[in-house]
């Protein structure tokens, strides 16, 4: 029997069987599920499975968190479920499926810029690095003047980083013949004779005269010598220009001659419509894209722009837009020196991580949660958001709403002090190496502020109902658990003799209703066990059974019961109040404390709960509803308190 069998077994059952998986395969901490119906996926069973850290739904794939030991749970799912895995870019194809145009659109984008990332980032941190030797100045001069063994690493440092930046073109358009599956020598091919240094460096042309711009003389017509160093338009025209010339072409000439042919008619017209039409159209698109995007960012509304920005660039992530943002940097960056896009994107997944650390810090003690917050809190502070967003922020909806503002004004603070980054870094803490060492104080006051209005809004949001929906289901489903096992845990004995009807009275006066009328998607369905409810109209609440008091929860909104003869019992006292931290509620006995039906055990504000937003409805629940054979509430419209108001008779 393998580790994870019967985790795996259920993972199968609740994303709806065999049938209902197109494709599966597993990356380093998640299975990655292609469903053909994602509906079938029971995500609230699958929450449930003790392996399962969190889930979600991106770019058409079903993602379940497992952690380091993915590999192993794959491997055991693979056996019970007889299902063979598929490789990650054959799943990626079958997902396809489930996307519109647009996210299909932003997916290529995505797997054009994620193979190239890595170096993006380390040139980053190079000039980051390069920037402390050149900038600290200790009143004699720098770091690097002062000493030679740093000059010479600051001069060393160029090389990468020029490799880095100035030849970008070439990483891309290889990066999309790899994606598009094509000849990939041929896309670094391209993307060199787009940086050669035959022709004028990107960065000089603006600084030369017209009349001193080489170019190529055909006798008919004269092509400029220019090149597109730092450039992401221009390449992505050309590389997508070569891998769909390549492809019409390998279907239509013949396999004897095609390694010759298919090259020569692919690479050459490419090179050619670069450098004559697809290189200056893309130069063009590029410098109005940077130049509304920098009006934007410098303009007197620059506050309004950042801090919309700075709120939705989350939301972006969901959808994967945020790789679009990518070709914007680096045009800002190949534009301007300078781009003020990613320090709004490094102080977002900053407010992400925070949010998750505060989720961390309010729910102390939940071991399962822990597993998921504290990886995804420093995940996020070193720029990878999407296993806070997704495993914690978007699950209880309040931590990401807080962290969208924690990041607006972050994101607003940084940008009307014209913070700018040298280049797209580590998108978290890390991200300050990639600011000028001159603007490290407001980078780390932009950070601070960022942080500090997430954390505070989190605590705050999650007592504002509309944003908490999962915590108060998640507590109310646990009174029940807490119910059965403080029971066990209490030595109460249960004598087996004793008459297997129990009757059930009122516990306050007012409206008796049945409990599928209660407005509580936990309790109207019976999930916490069958029973009845009361909306009062007084603020006493009375033992509705005769019993021994066996919980009091910490909030005192709850209150748990053992009858006799095994019976459990619980008495809620409104709805979604177990936010309210016990405000409204005095609690009149003790736990271990014998009780016949009509003892006072509690009061309740009804005006106070009203008032704090809640329904006051008083729940009596039997919570091992499974044992008793024969239900027999009144039908009363209106009860007293301490009125007989039914019988229950157990099997």
């Amino acid at each position: 029997m393998g580790k994870f069998q019967n985790d795996a077994e259920a993972l199968l059952k609740n994303i709806g069987g065999k049938e209902n998986v197109a494709a599966v395969t597993h990356c380093a901490t998640r299975m990655r599920f292609v469903l053909n119906d994602p509906s079938k996926a029971n995500e609230k069973e699958i929450e449930n499975i003790a392996s399962v850290k969190g889930m979600f739904t991106n770019a058409g794939q079903f993602q379940i968190i497992i952690g380091n030991e993915v590999s192993v749970f794959f491997n055991d799912f693979v056996a019970v479920s007889g299902i063979e895995g598929v490789s990650k870019e054959q799943s990626k194809s079958i997902a396809k499926k489930n996307q519109n145009p647009v996210q299909q659109v932003v997916g290529v984008l995505a797997v054009i810029f994620s193979p190239i990332l890595p170096a993006i980032i380390i040139g980053g941190l190079i000039l980051g690095f390069r920037n402390i030797l050149e900038a600290v100045d200790f009143g004699n001069g720098t770091i690097a003047s002062n000493s030679v063994f740093w000059n010479g690493v600051n001069e060393f440092l160029w090389l990468p980083g020029e490799a880095i930046f100035h030849f970008l073109p070439v990483g891309i358009t290889w990066s999309i013949t790899r994606r598009m599956k094509t000849t990939q020598i041929l896309g670094i091919v391209l993307g060199i004779t787009l940086v050669s240094p035959q022709l004028l460096n990107a960065y000089s042309v603006s600084s030369t005269a017209a009349a001193d711009i080489p170019f190529w003389d055909f006798g008919f017509a004269q092509i400029d010598k220019i090149g597109y160093q730092a450039q992401v338009i221009p390449a992505m025209l050309a590389g997508f220009m070569l891998v769909y010339l390549e492809k019409i072409f390998r279907k239509r000439i013949p396999e004897a001659v095609s390694m010759i042919f298919v090259p020569l008619f692919s690479l050459i017209p490419t090179i050619m419509a670069a450098h004559v039409l697809l290189g200056p159209i893309g130069w063009t698109i590029g410098g109005w894209i940077s130049n509304i995007v920098n009006f934007g960012l410098s303009s007197s509304f620059n506050w309004l722009f950042s801090f919309i920005f700075g709120a939705f660039y989350a939301p972006l992530v969901i959808t994967g837009l945020h790789h679009t943002t990518l070709a914007i940097d680096y045009q800002l960056i190949a534009d301007f020196g300078t781009t003020s896009w990613w320090p709004m994107v490094f102080i977002s997944n900053i407010a992400q991580g925070s949010a998750v650390l505060a989720v961390y810090f309010l729910h102390r003690g939940n071991k399962k949660e822990e597993q998921i917050s504290i990886p995804a809190t420093i995940s996020a502070y070193l720029g990878v958001t999407e296993p806070a967003m997704f495993g914690i922020n978007l699950k209880y909806v309040y931590p990401f709403v807080a962290a969208m503002i924690g990041s607006a004004f972050g994101s607003m603070f940084i940008t009307i002090t014209n913070t700018q980054a040298l280049s797209v870094g580590v998108g978290g803490l890390p991200g300050f190496l990639s600011f000028p060492f001159q603007k490290w104080p407001t980078v780390f006051i932009s950070m601070a502020i960022s942080i500090s209005v997430t954390f505070i809004l989190t605590f705050i949001f999650r007592k504002v109902s509309f944003l908490n929906k999962v915590e108060p289901l998640e507590a109310q489903a646990d009174d029940a658990k807490s119910v059965g096992e403080t029971m066990k845990n209490a030595n109460i004995s249960v004598d087996p003799s004793v008459e297997k009807a129990l009757d059930f009275y009122s516990p306050v006066k007012g409206k008796l209703i049945p409990i599928e009328n209660v407005d509580d998607p936990v309790f109207s369905p019976k999930m916490m066990g069958d029973g009845f409810a009361v909306v009062p109209a007084d603020q006493t609440i009375y033992s509705p059974i005769d019993g021994t008091i066996v919980s009091i929860f910490q909030t005192k909104h709850a209150i748990g019961l053992l009858a006799d003869n095994g019976i459990e019992v619980l008495v809620h006292m409104g709805i979604d109040t177990v936010a309210l931290d016990a405000k409204p509620f005095s609690v009149l006995i003790s736990e271990g404390e014998k009780v016949s039906a009509g003892t006072p055990i509690a009061t309740m504000d009804t005006k106070q709960v009203i008032e704090l937003g809640k329904k006051t409805d008083v729940i009596v629940a039997i919570t091992n509803s499974n044992i008793v054979q024969e239900f027999d509430f009144i039908s009363a419209n209106t009860v007293d308190s301490k009125q007989s108001v039914g019988t229950i008779v157990l099997k």
